[in-house]
């Protein structure tokens, strides 16, 4: 990799730690381990993943729709990257609670914060505490079989309103309004399965602000709506505004023109074909939400929406306008947010580590030797894969150029020892491979709606992934 150099010969390897084994954690230690200076043998390194979950992979495990094969399949790249024998696995370990930023760096010369940003921003209308009324990370983290979440979620409405223009507010009412037996090609646990399957759900509502042209999913993401069986889409013609901002915007983007092309197409089919599904997809747009309205039990049983209007110059006005839509649940799907670390600083508005292109930054806002941040919680919850890998070369880039050996403990066969002495019942790269066959072993056990074995089920509870995973270290 060009661009990554140093000229010292050390007598041992760079040690670091990377707290986070999701996409910029992993992407970062692979950048690590390939630069010029490993490559050419002017330094080597010795890098230590850790992650709160038994199981690694973050967010692409615990973040992605199960029904996403084309993203799930990024596990496999990520795969092949921890293989590397310059990276260790050290899952079940919790930053700040199992181990102290002081005990970090008596033990590596650098630690890289790769944590992401697993929250739901707030939303402040009135009515957003009432019954009903949920988070979509929480969601997410529900039918992705999260360990640290309830096995339980309330699905009893039969209309639900989804906040939201970007994929997760696709993902979240995708898995809302398809059947639950069309879920089981996928990993889902038996659990959410249960759950899903007694849904009441007919009609399922995605609201965005803004209008078609201004949408933030992803082409691929869109048109994957139309291929969930028996769900019809709706589109509602009065919400199709385009303004001089719109029109050069389509003219000039690719994307958001396959964006505009599909939803063109549904609008046709529609006007020829109204649909007969039990199920209702409604895409709506040019409203923002002004109030969850509950009932006398402190219950969600509306949201009242204010229309929008385009401003011409590619943003909006509110209109004055309200809409009052019946739905007994509304999930906000506006964005996540990062949270705080102990014994790091912390920007409340942004959700991240202070840092100058990845360098952690004191209250004095001069770079910590040592410490560095990347993904998410490095620039705040935007961008795609490709977004990630730049994120992290910065910040690789800056920790060659700046490297100490500072480490007073060198040794890397000390840290098994270390984690064991106080406790910590830790995995291994070598026990996901255990998780990972016993989760594949349960799919073929089981079947799928057309009676087809499944490829994985995926185990749910905290301390049943620790004691699979130990069994095979």
């Amino acid at each position: 990799m060009k661009g990554i150099s140093v000229s010292e010969n050390p007598a041992r390897p760079l040690r670091v730690a990377v707290i986070g084994s999701g996409p910029a954690g992993v992407y970062a230690s692979d950048l690590l381990t390939k630069s010029d200076a490993v490559a050419d043998g002017e330094v080597d390194v010795s890098i230590d993943i850790f992650d709160r979950y038994p199981a690694p992979f973050g967010l692409i495990r615990y973040g992605v729709a199960p029904d996403h094969p084309r993203i799930k399949g990024i596990i496999t790249s990520l795969h092949k990257i921890m293989e590397n024998p310059k990276l260790r696995f050290f899952g079940n370990v919790e930053y700040g609670t199992d181990v102290t930023l002081a005990e970090l760096r008596e033990h590596y010369d650098a630690v890289i914060f790769a944590t992401g940003a697993y929250y739901d921003a707030s939303l402040h209308i009135p009515g957003i505490e009432l019954e009903g009324s949920y988070g979509a990370a929480d969601f997410v983290a529900w039918y992705d079989g999260h360990p640290d979440v309830s096995r339980e979620w309330t699905l009893d409405a039969k209309e639900i309103a989804v906040l939201g223009n970007g994929n997760v507010a696709l993902d979240v009412a995708r898995v809302l309004s398809k059947h639950a037996e069309d879920l089981l090609v996928t990993e889902i646990p038996d659990n959410v399965y249960e759950g899903l399957k007694k849904s009441p759900v007919t009609d399922v509502h995605i609201f965005g602000r803004r209008g078609p042209a201004q949408m933030k999913f992803t082409p691929l993401e869109l048109r994957e709506l139309a291929k969930s069986r028996d769900v019809d889409i709706v589109l509602h013609e009065e919400e199709f505004q385009y303004d001089e901002a719109s029109e050069a915007a389509i003219e000039s983007n690719n994307q958001i023109k396959a964006l505009i092309k599909t939803l063109d197409k549904w609008r046709e089919e529609q006007k020829e074909n109204p649909g007969t599904a039990s199920r209702r997809l409604h895409l709506h747009f040019l409203q923002s939400p002004a109030e969850i309205v509950g009932d006398e039990n402190g219950k969600v049983r509306a949201i009242r929406m204010e229309r929008n209007e385009l401003d011409g110059a590619g943003g909006i006005r509110p209109t004055g306008e309200t809409v009052e839509y019946p739905v007994q649940a509304v999930y906000r799907a506006i964005g996540y947010h990062g949270s705080e670390l102990p014994e790091i600083g912390y920007d409340v508005t942004r959700g991240v580590i202070p840092n100058e292109e990845g360098r952690v930054l004191d209250e004095t806002e001069s770079p910590i030797p040592g410490l560095y941040a990347t993904g998410w919680i490095k620039r705040g919850p935007v961008g795609l894969i490709g977004s990630t890998k730049s994120d992290a070369l910065e910040t690789i880039t800056h920790l060659l150029e700046e490297r100490e050996f500072t480490a007073s403990d060198a040794d890397a066969d000390s840290i098994p020892g270390f984690l064991e002495s106080k406790g910590i019942e830790y995995t291994t790269w070598e026990g996901w491979h255990t998780l990972d066959e016993h989760e594949q072993s349960l799919g073929q056990e089981a079947t799928d709606a057309e009676g087809n074995p499944r490829k994985r089920v995926k185990v749910v509870p905290r301390e049943d992934m620790v004691q699979i995973s130990r069994s095979g270290q």
